[in-house]
C-alpha cells in the first residue's frame, strides 16, 4: 500500500482520459489554494454560481467546496459561518467558536471537501480512469455521500461503503444521488465497525475497475483541511476577535479519519495552538487502547487514522455518546427549544442556530467545555471547533432516542440534559500528552496499518517527525499548478486557461 500521493502525472494515458471527461462535461477543476480563498474564484464563475441550487449535481457547485458559503448556502459571505458558544450555555467563560460544516454545497457537510481533493488528486496525476473504473469511498456516512457527489459531478461511477446501523437520513440521500442501488454497500455495524468497512474494500479492490479513496490514509484529506480547514477557522477567529487581545487558545476535533484535526497543526503553526483530539468515551481508543460501539455518528474509532499527526497533538478528550444524544435532543425538540427561550432566557436567534449543529458538532462543543474546564482558560482564551453537520441528518436518531429513554419528554428533563450535559459536565476522560503518551497512542496504529493494511514499516515510522507532514503541507502549490495544467488541457489552451485559473 502506496502511503502517500506525490503531485506527479503517473499515467499520461489515464490523464488524457480524464481530460476528455472533464472537456465533455465543461469542467473546471478549483485549485486547492482557491477553495481556501475563494476570493481568487474568478469573477465569471462567481456569476454562473448565481444561478445554480447549492445541491445541484452540476460542476458548477464545486467552486462552493469552501467555508465560505452564506447560510442560503447560495451566496459567498467574507467570513466563515460560525456561532459563539456563550458561557450561558458553556458555563466556562472562554468563548467556543464552532464553523459550520452545513454550509457546504450537495451533502450539507464538509466532508464533500476531502472527496474532491482525493479524486481531484486521482484525476490530475492519471491515477483513475473515469470511463472504466469506480470510485469507492469508505466512511462513516458524510464522506462517502460527498464522494457519491463529486463523482457524478466529475462523470464517473462512486460507491459508498458503510455501516448498515447509520442514520436513515444518509441512506434515503445516497438513494437519491447513486446510478445503481448496488452503489449503496451495506456493512456489519454502526459508527466505529470501520474494520469492516476495509474488509469490504479489500474484497472490492481485487477488481482492478475499482480504485479505494480512503479517506483515513489520504495525505490529501490532511492536505486539504490544512489549507482550507485550518485557514477559515484562523479567519473566523480573527473575525471574532475584532480588535481584542484574545488568543487562539485551542482547536477541538474529533478524530473520525483525522483529516479535519489537521486545521490544528496549521493553526499551531501560527498561533501556537493547542491541539485536542475527540473520541467516544464509549470506545476509548486513544485514551484506553480501549475498543466498543457508540452512535457519536462521524468520528470512527477503534483504530489511529493514518492521516492523524499524533505526535502534534496535545489532548485526548472522551465524550459519551449518552450526552451528544441528549443534547442532540434538546435543542432539536420543540421542548427543548422552548426550555431554552423561556426558562434559560437564552436568545432566541441562537438557539434556532443549533439546528446548523449535529451529533458529533455537540461532542466537539462538550469536549471544548471539558478543556476549558482542565486549563482553566478564561475569557480571552478562545477555542475553535468544528460542526461538521446539521441536525436534519440526526431526526430519526432524535425521535427514537426520545422514545426509548423518555417517553414523554417534557421541560423537566430539558432541565437535567442541561446541567448534566453542559454547564455540570465534569473534566473525566481528558488526557494531556506527554511525549511518551504519544508515542504510545502513534505505536497503536500500526496494528491496523503494517499488519492488517500492508504499509511498510518504513512509510509507518517516517509520520513520527514533524518534518513529514510540513512536507505535505508544502506540496500545495505542486497540487495547485498540476490542476491548473489540467484545466488548461480541458480549454485547449495553456496559456488562457492558465490565466483564468490565476486570475
Amino acid at each position: 500500500m502506496s502511503s502517500v500521493i506525490n503531485p506527479e502525472i503517473v499515467d499520461a494515458k489515464l490523464r488524457a482520459r480524464a481530460v476528455a471527461k472533464a472537456r465533455e462535461h465543461g469542467m473546471v477543476l478549483p485549485t486547492f489554494s482557491q477553495l481556501a480563498n475563494p476570493s481568487t474564484i474568478p469573477a465569471e464563475v462567481s456569476k454562473k454560481l448565481a444561478n445554480v441550487a447549492p445541491d445541484e449535481p452540476r460542476a458548477e457547485n464545486l467552486w462552493r467546496v469552501n467555508w465560505y458559503n452564506a447560510a442560503d448556502r447560495k451566496s459567498r459571505t467574507d467570513v466563515p459561518g460560525y456561532i459563539v458558544i456563550p458561557e450561558s450555555i458553556s458555563g466556562v467563560k472562554a468563548p467556543i467558536v464552532v464553523l459550520l460544516g452545513r454550509r457546504f454545497p450537495m451533502i450539507g457537510a464538509h466532508k464533500v471537501l476531502p472527496a474532491y481533493s482525493a479524486l481531484a488528486a486521482q484525476l490530475v496525476t492519471g491515477r483513475f480512469d473515469p470511463e472504466k473504473q469506480k470510485a469507492i469511498w469508505p466512511s462513516t456516512g458524510n464522506y462517502c455521500r460527498g464522494g457519491v457527489s463529486v463523482s457524478r459531478i466529475l462523470g464517473c461511477r462512486g460507491v459508498a461503503v458503510l455501516p448498515a446501523g447509520m442514520s436513515r437520513e444518509r441512506f434515503e440521500w445516497l438513494e437519491k444521488w447513486v446510478s445503481h442501488p448496488e452503489d449503496i454497500v451495506r456493512t456489519p455495524g454502526t459508527e466505529s465497525n470501520v474494520k469492516e468497512i476495509y474488509d469490504k474494500c479489500a474484497e472490492l479492490e481485487r477488481d482492478p475497475q475499482n480504485v479505494i479513496l480512503n479517506q483515513f490514509s489520504a495525505f490529501s484529506n490532511y492536505l486539504i483541511h490544512y489549507a482550507c480547514t485550518g485557514a477559515a477557522a484562523e479567519h473566523a477567529f480573527n473575525a471574532f476577535k475584532g480588535g481584542s487581545n484574545r488568543r487562539l487558545a485551542a482547536f477541538v476535533s474529533a478524530t473520525g479519519s483525522a483529516g479535519t484535526i489537521a486545521a490544528g497543526d496549521y493553526l499551531k503553526k501560527r498561533h501556537g495552538t493547542q491541539i485536542a483530539a475527540v473520541e467516544a468515551i464509549e470506545c476509548p481508543t486513544m485514551l484506553n487502547n480501549g475498543y466498543g460501539e457508540h452512535n457519536i455518528q462521524g468520528i470512527g474509532d477503534k483504530h489511529i487514522p493514518f492521516i492523524h499527526n499524533v505526535m502534534n497533538t496535545d489532548v485526548v478528550i472522551g465524550v459519551s455518546d449518552r450526552v451528544t444524544d441528549q443534547l442532540n435532543l434538546l435543542f432539536g425538540s420543540e421542548v427543548g427549544r422552548k426550555y431554552l427561550r423561556n426558562r434559560r432566557k437564552l436568545d432566541k436567534t441562537l438557539v434556532e442556530s443549533f439546528a446548523d449543529v449535529g451529533i458529533s458538532g455537540f461532542a466537539n462543543i462538550v469536549a471544548s467545555i471539558k478543556l476549558a474546564k482542565q486549563l482553566h482558560y478564561g475569557a480571552d482564551d478562545v477555542i475553535v471547533t468544528v460542526a461538521t453537520d446539521s441536525a436534519s441528518l440526526y431526526d430519526s436518531e432524535r425521535d427514537s432516542y426520545s422514545e426509548k429513554h423518555f417517553g414523554s419528554f417534557d421541560e423537566v428533563n430539558a432541565g437535567e440534559i442541561f446541567g448534566s450535559c453542559l454547564t455540570s459536565i465534569a473534566t473525566d476522560h481528558v488526557m494531556e500528552l506527554t511525549d511518551q503518551l504519544r508515542r504510545q497512542v502513534f505505536n497503536l496504529g500500526y496494528y491496523t496499518w503494517v499488519e492488517q493494511q500492508g504499509v511498510s514499516v518504513e512509510d509507518f515510522e517516517r509520520r513520527r517527525h514533524q518534518s513529514f507532514w510540513e512536507g505535505i503541507a508544502d506540496s500545495l502549490p505542486q497540487w495547485d499548478r498540476l490542476i491548473e495544467d489540467f484545466n488548461a488541457e480541458v480549454a485547449g489552451s495553456n496559456t488562457e486557461a492558465s490565466g483564468k485559473a490565476r486570475s
